[in-house]
């Protein structure tokens, strides 16, 4: 499945729910934030190395919270109009000018 296919199934899930009145720009840029935050609580307090080596108990419940970033960057992509799969691209393009490999 690619960005846009899941987009679309993230939508309909918004939709049979009726929550998109609830899905505006703001609304879903501080939800996104809010979610962040909590991946960003794994690893808090943790070294660089711990960081690097965490359980396997741990994986799960970080790719939760990397997922629920995820879904709200897809409704604020679909609410916006953006093509995620060709912005990627482009920033990467961008990136590799003002980056270039050596």
């Amino acid at each position: 499945m690619n960005l846009a296919e899941l987009s679309i199934k993230v939508r309909q899930f918004a939709d049979e729910r009726d929550w998109r009145k609830y899905h505006n720009p703001k609304n879903l840029v501080m939800a996104m934030s809010v979610e962040m935050a909590e991946l960003v609580e794994h690893y808090q307090w943790l070294t660089p190395e711990q960081a690097a080596h965490l359980d396997v108990d741990e994986h799960s419940p970080i790719a939760q919270e990397m997922a629920d970033v995820m879904l709200y960057m897809l409704r604020l992509a679909d609410e916006l109009g953006v093509d995620m799969e060709e912005a990627i691209l482009h920033k990467m393009q961008l990136n590799a000018k003002k980056y270039p490999a050596k």
